[in-house]
């Protein structure tokens, strides 16, 4: 745990105490460390890009390699869209979702199912409207070569413990090859799920093609993460939404 509220205070641009509102709140991944409260930066990186917050550089500056960003859409159509997807409680789902031909053949399909199940008991990768995120809290642990995003419709809803009470019945379960491609996946993502008729074509289980010509369009429309990681040096900053 390397940050603490003063870091993230001043790398989310926001007061301390508001850091403090949205830890109370659960809002803001955190950990008590001898009566303190700590923050992981991988975890608050997440958050930001998830709730689409604009920060400081220096939160990302951590990462050394530049690679290029990767196209939801690639992601999706490689690692595949499955309907039907059994369980009737979250562990049993992950189990079936780690079965899928989607996931790559040397991943270690255990130790996936594992670290999942680790994340959801961190903090729920529930996002609202019935749709989930489920990755390993560290993407550098499961070793793949190139991003996946396997799209799961379940086969009943299951309770996710989301922040807005819905049973999940959509999951986005994300594998990346390194931490910062894992950020710009799911900050591509967190944009698509605002879109109104990409949630309904979720809803209804639309067609393959649909769903993908659906984010192809989003992407074209939404900046990479690099250019508003940019943006954020001029101080300016998007509030989120925390209730």
């Amino acid at each position: 745990m390397d940050l603490s509220v003063r870091d993230v205070a001043r790398l989310l641009n926001v007061s301390e105490e508001t850091v403090y509102r949205w830890v109370r709140r659960g809002s803001l991944p955190s950990h008590r460390v001898h009566d303190q409260y700590r923050f992981n930066r991988v975890e608050l990186q997440e958050w930001a890009a998830l709730h689409k917050h604009r920060v400081s550089p220096d939160l990302f500056r951590s990462d050394e390699t530049q690679e290029e960003c990767p196209s939801l859409r690639d992601a999706i159509e490689h690692g595949g869209i499955f309907h039907g997807v059994p369980g009737d409680r979250r562990e049993k789902v992950l189990e079936a979702v780690c079965a899928l031909p989607g996931i790559p053949s040397k991943v270690n399909r255990r130790l996936l199912y594992q670290l999942l199940v680790a994340r959801e008991a961190l903090a729920s990768t529930a996002v609202g409207h019935g749709i989930a995120i489920p990755h390993p809290r560290d993407p550098v642990v499961v070793r793949v070569d190139k991003p996946a995003v396997l799209l799961c419709f379940l086969s009943e809803p299951v309770d996710f413990q989301a922040m807005d009470g819905q049973a999940v019945g959509v999951l986005f379960t994300l594998l990346s090859p390194s931490v910062r491609i894992h950020l710009q996946l799911l900050a591509k993502l967190a944009f698509a799920l605002h879109d109104e008729t990409l949630k309904v074509l979720l809803r209804t289980a639309a067609p393959k093609d649909a769903i993908l010509e659906r984010i192809a369009t989003l992407e074209e429309a939404e900046p990479p993460l690099a250019v508003r990681e940019e943006s954020a040096e001029g101080g300016t900053s998007s509030h989120v939404k925390t209730s």
